[in-house]
């Protein structure tokens, strides 16, 4: 059967999934530890390696109350790159596992599990002729935007992944969630900013965009939120109220035109068979729309991750795990620095 059980800890979120190269994703549960958070404004990577303690196995349990475990072929984990208390927690509960299933244990690496996470609504079409309809789409050129990574990387058809651009200080998503904060919105930024932009006008606003030329290839995000605090501080208290909605549009736009330009020149300069967009950020609607009409300008299809797979989850560790198996690790060994 080739099941494949997973569990994804890099951050504040545990994850397990079990995936079927027949059937697909046959269980997925994902604890969030958000409103513990929320409270902290950002993650607290003590508190969060805490929580994973207390959670996974509860997710084993109700695992065990739903899926029959002797189907299970083969474990995955997350090993990097993350915080490394929380990933320790998946690491040493997927070792356990393991010993017990007795059965084989793969580390993935986090970020090919959100660049493959983009390609299985597809698979769910497509799963009896799914590998032999790679070569469709492949090379694909993927903008992979999160709390903690901005890249764009080209993926080949023997899966390799060459990074052609990222981020050289703060990522999207936390440019999201610092410029949030400025603002006096609750943590996470980024949903809180897409909420207060609509029906708002984007334009009222101008703020930076670093590395325009086409030869730049790389992102930056920190000048956008210092623009950002010193546009605050020129602006009187009473009346902020009343313009914080166009000062969220304008920097959702900031940073969504940033992302879609970059994407477009590189675009441009090489031939692919398809754009992809995956991590947390891609959940964003506006980010969504413009990644749609950007694959339509091009001709090329887009291929976009389910909302609940954008964030973290152990259906894409597990999905990885099936779909490139060359590229994970038999040394499980954690590794929160892991580049790709």
């Amino acid at each position: 059967m080739n099941h494949i059980l997973a569990i994804e800890s890099s951050c504040d979120d545990s994850g397990l999934a079990v995936f079927s190269p027949t059937e697909g994703i046959v269980y997925e549960r994902t604890q969030s530890q958000l409103d513990l958070h929320r409270h902290y404004g950002g993650v607290v990577p003590g508190l969060a390696a805490r929580e994973h303690l207390h959670h996974i196995p509860l997710l084993l349990k109700d695992l065990q109350g739903q899926y029959d475990l002797s189907n299970i072929d083969r474990l995955a984990v997350t090993l990097g790159p993350g915080l490394a208390g929380s990933l320790s927690m998946g690491i040493q509960a997927a070792q356990a596992l393991a010993v017990a299933l007795q059965k084989p244990l793969s580390g993935v690496h986090h970020l090919r599990g959100h660049l493959f996470s983009a390609w299985i609504p597809f698979f769910e079409k497509n799963s009896s002729t799914f590998r032999s309809r790679c070569g469709d789409f492949l090379p694909q050129l993927a903008l992979l935007v999160s709390g903690g990574n901005t890249l764009l990387v080209q993926i080949d058809a023997t899966l390799d992944i060459q990074t052609l651009a990222a981020t050289v200080d703060d990522a999207a998503g936390e440019a999201f969630d610092k410029g949030a904060k400025l603002l006096g919105l609750p943590y996470p930024g980024g949903p809180e900013i897409e909420k207060n932009a609509r029906n708002a006008n984007p334009d009222t606003y101008s703020f930076p965009k670093a590395f325009p030329h086409p030869e730049e290839k790389k992102f930056s995000f920190s000048g956008l939120k210092t623009s950002l605090r010193y546009l605050l501080e020129k602006i009187p208290e009473e009346t902020f109220n009343a313009q914080i909605f166009d000062l969220c549009a304008s920097y959702q736009q900031t940073i969504v035109e940033t992302l879609i330009h970059k994407t477009r020149q590189l675009l441009y300069e090489k031939i692919f068979s398809s754009l992809a967009l995956s991590g947390g950020v891609a959940q964003n609607n506006l980010l969504r729309n413009e990644m749609q009409k950007l694959a339509q300008e091009c001709s090329i299809p887009l291929y976009l991750p389910h909302p609940r797979h954008s964030g973290d989850n152990a259906a894409m560790i597990a999905f990885a795990a099936f779909m490139d198996p060359t590229h994970t690790s038999a040394d499980v060994i954690l590794n929160p620095s892991w580049e790709l």
